[in-house]
């Protein structure tokens, strides 16, 4: 086992409780970065779109670098980037100079944030769905902390501003303390030369994309996202455009929702030292296909929202099982499986446009009904002849 595991998951796992953190507070505090920016909202949709397809390209090399490399230093350097980037957008007083500042946060994050859930991956390869229901509940935390903290900062008067200085602080501890840790060796033992160069580790990847196991775990995690971050970003307008309710009752909706998923997310935990990931996966994922049109069917909106609350439990372990099979699927190649499902995912950012498309002609209320799509490819492509 990894010597003095237990501090070196505590130290990823803040780093990831942190980048979560950050987002939910950056999104809450739209109207107010608006306002002080006098931003339009085809400027906000720059911000928000730009930096992470500028990320989309940086961090696959990322990934494939860092197990040719030190990762240990490209996790550092990383931390020292995103709190360099949290203080230029904290300084920032224009919009050229704040698109900046996110043009290095998002692959400072993906150095920083997705390359220690690699290391965490290489240090108990045995473990891995466990260490991936760690992270995902400290993620989720960090998610449902941010506006809380962005609430607090206000009251005191520091405004969002102070509070990304105050971010940065952070990110910069969390860097020292990964300093003083050891990291476990990546696919080439953290050498001082790699065995093959740069370009033979792409043409590698490349074929690794196109491995069965991995393109399956690549699709089903694509798949899954439906009934996570992708329902996540409709909720509210569905509650209010398709259900009929007020604002305020769209956010009570998407508090339960999220609330579910930190229960469900700290409840996995256990329960994986027990049961299989895959056959947890198969059973909530026929429960969801039962659930989530009850859900689209009800009329009353009180037990709409109770079932939404079950959909938050169903999905429980979704993204941890099936992230954690991925790198099973690629061993001693952590890096390299970042990197294919940063590519992966460029094709799923075509998700949400499509269901856009498809709601701006048949409707929102049956565009919903799509989403159904994300349990049903589990029940179908999770394989059954073995649990791993």
């Amino acid at each position: 086992m990894f010597r003095h595991f237990s501090r070196f998951l505590l130290i990823l796992l803040l780093i990831e409780f942190l980048d979560e953190l950050v987002f939910g507070a950056r999104e809450t505090a739209w109207p107010l970065i608006r306002t002080d920016f006098n931003l339009t909202y085809i400027q906000i949709g720059v911000l928000l779109s730009v930096p992470g397809l500028f990320s989309s390209v940086v961090e696959p090399a990322l990934g494939i670098l860092s197990d040719l490399w030190r990762r240990r230093v490209l996790i550092l350097g990383g931390g020292v980037a995103f709190g360099a980037a949290l203080l230029m957008a904290a300084g920032s007083g224009s919009f050229v100079p704040l698109l900046v500042a996110f043009l290095l946060l998002y692959p400072a994050s993906g150095a920083f944030v997705s390359l220690s859930q690699a290391a965490l991956m290489d240090a108990e390869p045995d473990r891995r769905e466990q260490n991936m229901a760690h992270w995902t509940f400290a993620g989720s935390l960090g998610m449902v902390s941010g506006p809380l903290v962005l609430g607090a900062a206000l009251a005191a008067g520091v405004g969002w501003r102070g509070l990304f200085v105050g971010f940065a602080a952070f990110a910069l501890v969390l860097t020292l303390a990964a300093g003083r840790v050891r990291f476990p060796a990546n696919g080439v033992a953290d050498a001082d030369d790699a065995p093959i160069g740069l370009r033979a580790a792409l043409i590698q990847a490349m074929r690794a994309i196109r491995q069965r196991d991995v393109l399956r775990w690549l699709v089903l995690l694509q798949a899954s996202d439906l009934m996570l971050d992708i329902l996540y970003s409709l909720l509210a307008l569905y509650f209010v455009d398709v259900v009929g309710v007020s604002g305020e009752q769209a956010g009570l909706a998407v508090a339960v929702w999220t609330g579910a998923g930190l229960v469900s997310d700290l409840l996995i935990i256990p329960l994986l030292d027990r049961v299989p990931g895959l056959r947890i996966l198969r059973i909530s994922a026929l429960l969801m296909a039962a659930a989530y049109p009850a859900f689209l069917l009800v009329a009353s909106v009180p037990l709409k929202i109770v079932l939404l609350g079950v959909l938050g439990l169903l999905n429980a372990g979704w993204y941890a099982v099936l992230q954690a099979k991925l790198y099973d699927a690629l061993p001693g190649r952590s890096g390299t499986a970042l990197a294919a499902n940063n590519v992966a995912g460029l094709v799923g950012s075509l998700i949400p446009l499509a269901l856009g498309l498809a709601a701006q002609a048949v409707g929102l209320g049956a565009t919903m009904w799509l989403l159904l799509a994300g349990p049903l490819a589990l029940l179908i492509g999770l394989p059954r002849e073995r649990e791993g």
